[in-house]
């Protein structure tokens, strides 16, 4: 393995949605000389602007950003792709003198940047299709039998997780969880310095509340419309994210408008708690408390930079 003294030292910045880590991210990048490299899985497409409260131009301009719509919204991107990318990124940023700065709250992408990914077999399209129709509460039953350690940890609407484990154990009898004890996530790749915004669970919601409702005031519904009417079926993957599906539920007549905002701010907010879960069983990350300690936040990044 690598010497840790030779490691390249990233900073990387999660926690739940809502939380300021671009605010953060853009200004620690102008204090250091840092560049942003992104880790939110809907952010890496093209088109889907407002619902995956993208960067602003501004804020573009101000800072370098990485991995931000190079995409289209029916190709896929897997915590695998994400990995190899970053990693290319990383390497040019630091051929450059400047500092990779990995921000979003992609818990998995960043966890695979960091340490690896767990050797399973790779995906087989065929057999996907199977659960293509199963519901999401029965996929996940039957996950519970066969792999209780992994479905303990999913919600019926995670299906691409859901259906991957198993696909995993149809494929090798094993349960996905068993690959992952294997490999530990041990393999560090960098010297990473790891934080994540800690923000009281009322207040979070508060914020999740109002930036729904900015994306309404922003164009949601128009933006969604023009997808749909590109030819991007409600299928792909990146239209089943939350505020997409819904509002395309809305102009499907499925529901109406106000039905479709507050199953997003719903989702929203159960989508960011199990950010923190997530974040909060990770080792080694430095909570920190923005925007009121940014001072002392920058002196900890110099501190570990240097």
């Amino acid at each position: 393995m690598q010497d840790k003294g030779k490691k390249i030292k990233v900073i990387v910045l999660g926690g739940p949605t809502g939380s300021g880590k671009s605010d953060l991210a853009v200004k620690l990048a102008e204090e250091i000389g840092g560049e942003i490299v992104n880790a939110d899985s809907m952010q890496v497409y093209r088109r889907l602007d407002i619902g995956t409260a993208k960067p602003s131009a501004a804020d573009l301009a101000r800072v370098p950003h990485h991995l931000i719509n190079i995409l289209d919204p029916d190709e896929d991107f897997t915590a695998s792709d994400f990995r190899r990318e970053a990693t290319a990124a990383i390497a040019d940023i630091e051929r450059r003198g400047k500092r990779a700065i990995v921000v979003g709250g992609t818990g998995l992408y960043i966890r695979a940047l960091l340490y690896g990914l767990v050797d399973s077999p790779t995906g087989d399209p065929e057999l996907r299709r199977q659960f293509d129709d199963v519901p999401g509460e029965e996929l996940l039953r039957r996950l519970s039998l066969v792999d209780p350690e992994t479905a303990a940890r999913l919600h019926p609407n995670d299906r691409i997780r859901l259906i991957r484990a198993l696909e995993v154990y149809t494929q090798t009898g094993r349960p996905v969880s068993a690959f992952r004890s294997e490999h530990a996530f041990s393999d560090v790749h960098y010297q990473a310095l790891k934080m994540a915004i800690r923000v009281e669970r009322q207040e979070l919601y508060r914020r999740i509340d109002l930036r729904v409702e900015k994306m309404l005031e922003d164009g949601l519904v128009e933006e969604v419309r023009s997808l749909l009417a590109a030819g991007y079926g409600h299928e792909l993957k990146a239209l089943r994210s939350i505020g997409y599906k819904e509002i395309t539920a809305y102009l499907a007549g499925e529901m109406t408008l106000d039905e479709a905002v507050t199953l997003i701010k719903r989702d929203t907010r159960r989508y960011a708690k199990r950010q923190m879960t997530w974040f909060g069983k990770e080792n080694d990350i430095y909570w920190l408390e923005y925007p009121g300690s940014f001072a002392t936040i920058l002196g900890h990044v110099i501190e570990f930079l240097a």
